[in-house]
C-alpha cells in the first residue's frame, strides 16, 4: 500500500479527529515529509483535509473514502467466501493490471478497484474518462468455461447487475444501451469492457477481466468538451459516505450469483428489457463499408443487436465486436423500450 493510502486510511479511521504529522510519520514509519507529500497528493485528489496548527491534520467528517475492508463489510456471503478485494490509489487501468496478474495465475474472483485512472480505456481502444474522487473503476479476473464467442455473455450479465445496483444506490431509472453502456436520462453514467484471453488448443477462454468505470458525480472541473451532452452521473449532487464501497458492493452481490448460476434466465429478459434502442432507428457502421440505418427490433439470446434495414426485409443479428451502432434520434437515450420480438 502506498504511503498515500496509508495516510488517507488513517485519516479515515480517525474519525475526524486530528492526526499530527508526527503521529502518522511513527504510526506508518515514514518520514514527516513524505506524510506531507502524502496529504498534498491528497488534496490535490479532491479530499477535503483540514490542517490546525499544532493539532495535525483531519479528514472532514462525511468524506466518501473507499477502501478494501468498506467493501468486504458489504458483501453477501457467497461473493465475500469466493472474492478477493484490492482496492488502490491510481493505476494506468485496471483491465491493463489485471491482465499482467491473470498472466502471471492469478486466481478466478479477484477483483482491482482503482480511486482513478490515468489512461483507462473503452471499446476499441478509445480514453475512458476517469478522474479522482468522482467514480468507480473495478476489474474482476475470471476464469469461465465458455468459448470465445460467448464472451459477450459476461458483458451482458454485468449490466443487468451493474443497472440493478446503480438504480438501488441513486433511486434513478438506469437503461443498457447496447452493448455495454448505462445510462440515465440519456447521459452514459457507466462503461463496460469484457477482454479476454483465449486458448488456442482448446478453444476456450483461458481468462476474461471484467471491467466497468462508472460516474458517482460530476467531476470538481466537469467533462471534458467532448464529453459534454455524452457523460452524466449517478448523483446530481454529492453522494451520502461510503456510496463507491456501496456500489462496489452491490454490483459483486448481483454479478456473482449470475455468473456461477451461468444460465440466460437469470440475466437476459432483464437485459432485453432495459434496452433502450429497441424500437429505435440507429446508424450501422461496419468497417469498410458504407454506414446503413437500420430499425431495431430486439437483442437475441446470444445478446446480439436484432436489426431490419428495409421493410419486411429478414432481421439481421449484428455482434458487438463486428459493428458500431450509434442512435440517429434521440429518444433512443431517454427510457427502456420494451422489446419487440
Amino acid at each position: 500500500m502506498s504511503v498515500k493510502a496509508q495516510v488517507l486510511a488513517a485519516l479515515d479511521g480517525a474519525q475526524g479527529r486530528y492526526l499530527s504529522g508526527q503521529e502518522l510519520a511513527e504510526g506508518l514509519g515514514v518520514s514527516r515529509t513524505a506524510v506531507w507529500k502524502a496529504i498534498s497528493a491528497l488534496r490535490a485528489d479532491g479530499y477535503p483535509i483540514d490542517a490546525v496548527t499544532n493539532r495535525g491534520y483531519a479528514l472532514r467528517r462525511g468524506t466518501d473514502v473507499l477502501n478494501a475492508g468498506a467493501v468486504r463489510a458489504l458483501l453477501e456471503p457467497g461473493p465475500a467466501a469466493a472474492l478477493q478485494i484490492e482496492v488502490v490509489d491510481r493505476l494506468p487501468g485496471t483491465n491493463a493490471a489485471l491482465r499482467a496478474r491473470a498472466a502471471q495465475g492469478a486466481p478466478e474472483g479477484l477483483v482491482l478497484i482503482a480511486q482513478a485512472q490515468s489512461a483507462g480505456r473503452g471499446r476499441n481502444g478509445r480514453p475512458f474518462f476517469s478522474p479522482p474522487g468522482s467514480g468507480l473503476y473495478m476489474s474482476i479476473l475470471l476464469r469461465p468455461e465458455l468459448g470465445a464467442r460467448q464472451a459477450v455473455r459476461i458483458t451482458a450479465m454485468a449490466a443487468v447487475a451493474a443497472a440493478r445496483a446503480a438504480e438501488r444506490l441513486c433511486g434513478a431509472e438506469i437503461g443498457i444501451k447496447w452493448v455495454n453502456d448505462l445510462m440515465r436520462d440519456g447521459r452514459k453514467v457507466c462503461g463496460i469492457l469484457t477482454e479476454a484471453s483465449m486458448d488456442l488448443e482448446s478453444g476456450m477462454l483461458d481468462h476474461a477481466v471484467l471491467g466497468l468505470g462508472f460516474n458517482l458525480t460530476k467531476p470538481a472541473g466537469g467533462w471534458p468538451e467532448e464529453l459534454e451532452g455524452i457523460a452524466g452521473a449517478l448523483f446530481e449532487d454529492f453522494p451520502a459516505p461510503g456510496s463507491r464501497a456501496a456500489l462496489a458492493a452491490g454490483v459483486l452481490n448481483e454479478f456473482w450469483p449470475l455468473y456461477r448460476a451461468g444460465s440466460r434466465d437469470g440475466y437476459l429478459e432483464e437485459y432485453r428489457r432495459r434496452q433502450l434502442l429497441t424500437g429505435h432507428t440507429v446508424e450501422v457502421l461496419r468497417p469498410g463499408t458504407p454506414s446503413r440505418t437500420a430499425r431495431v427490433l430486439g437483442v437475441d439470446r446470444d445478446c446480439r443487436l436484432v436489426v431490419q434495414f428495409e421493410p419486411g426485409s429478414a432481421p439481421v443479428a449484428l455482434g458487438s465486436g463486428e459493428v458500431r451502432v450509434r442512435p440517429t434520434d434521440s429518444s433512443a437515450h431517454k427510457s427502456p423500450t420494451a422489446l419487440t420480438e
